[in-house]
């Protein structure tokens, strides 16, 4: 009977974790960078519960989206400075030879510097790729990649892995990109859960909104 009562509150725990994982995860997405600094400075161990829900949902995966970021990597040469927005644990640093600068909202790591990811502390023209590991979450998704624009150098790459169904029109977002000061390297759509864009910086953004530059709240349902 022990037995039963334990399962039953592992099974209560279970559905209050997704319940509030999926009240952060659309607090997070329908609030700009700002809202969400602000959340998780108020209320860190929500942001350690949001983590643990969101490796929940990505286990499901076939194959990991930063699994592949760090095999582009690791084709790179070893000296390029990477900064890695909305790191999370900071697996792509622990996997990768390079200088990576990780960012979020919470220090799951001692290598985590705590920001908003519209106005991460590095100088203009300092890293050589900047990465979005399924980290392109606020409502002011022109100010943080505008923000990607000002740390890269010329010619610097921009990785973006996205969840596939949040993109509803993947030639305006790509569009919308070159206002943003950037050209499409490769893009790889064959995944029904992410996709994997690659970026090269060619100047400053351009003024003004990038209409196009649209991506669905990545919504999770109740099970």
């Amino acid at each position: 009977r022990s037995g039963r009562s334990a399962a039953l509150r592992a099974r209560m725990e279970e559905r209050l974790l997704g319940a509030r994982f999926r009240y952060l995860n659309q607090q997070l997405y329908t609030g700009s960078s700002r809202d969400a600094a602000r959340l998780f400075r108020d209320d860190p161990a929500a942001f350690h519960l949001y983590h643990r829900g969101f490796e929940r949902q990505v286990r499901r995966w076939p194959e990991r989206p930063v699994q592949r970021i760090v095999r582009y990597l690791r084709r790179r040469p070893a000296s390029l400075v990477v900064a890695d927005f909305g790191c999370g644990d900071c697996t792509l640093a622990a996997s990768v030879r390079n200088q990576v600068h990780c960012f979020d909202l919470v220090p799951l790591s001692p290598r985590v510097t705590v920001c908003d990811m519209a106005k991460v502390p590095l100088a203009a023209e300092s890293v050589d790729v900047a990465v979005f590991c399924l980290a392109l979450m606020g409502t002011n998704l022109q100010e943080i990649l505008g923000e990607a624009n000002r740390v890269l150098r010329l010619g610097g790459t921009l990785m973006v892995a996205e969840v596939a169904s949040r993109f509803e029109d993947t030639r305006a977002f790509l569009k919308a990109m070159t206002h943003l000061g950037f050209r499409t390297v490769s893009k790889d759509l064959s995944s029904s859960y992410f996709y994997l864009l690659e970026f090269a910086k060619t100047g400053p953004a351009r003024p003004g909104p990038a209409p196009g530059l649209r991506l669905r709240p990545c919504l999770y349902k109740r099970r």
